[in-house]
């Protein structure tokens, strides 16, 4: 994002299968970053969880349901920007 966008170098986007399983990935988002040393500036959406944005100033993760991650379509939005696959632990 970093060649493309002027307040964060990454974006993970990622989906949950209900609202539920968004606030277990946000969860644990928060516990893998905290170990990394990350601080997280920034929590919106865990109310609802449909989307669960978490900015961590280098890297905003974007967590969604299904429906959510469909209906915001970010990955066309920012379609320009260079695509990192991670490998599943």
């Amino acid at each position: 994002m970093r060649e493309i966008c002027t307040y964060t170098d990454f974006f993970v986007i990622c989906s949950g299968g209900s609202a539920r399983q968004t606030k277990a990935v946000a969860d644990e988002i928060r516990v893998r970053a905290k170990e990394a040393g990350a601080s997280l500036l920034r929590v919106e959406g865990e109310q609802r969880a449909d989307w669960i944005l978490m900015d961590y100033l280098n890297v905003v993760a974007h967590i969604f349901t299904p429906e959510s991650r469909d209906f915001y379509r970010l990955e066309v939005l920012w379609k320009e920007a260079p695509r990192i696959g991670l490998a599943e632990d």
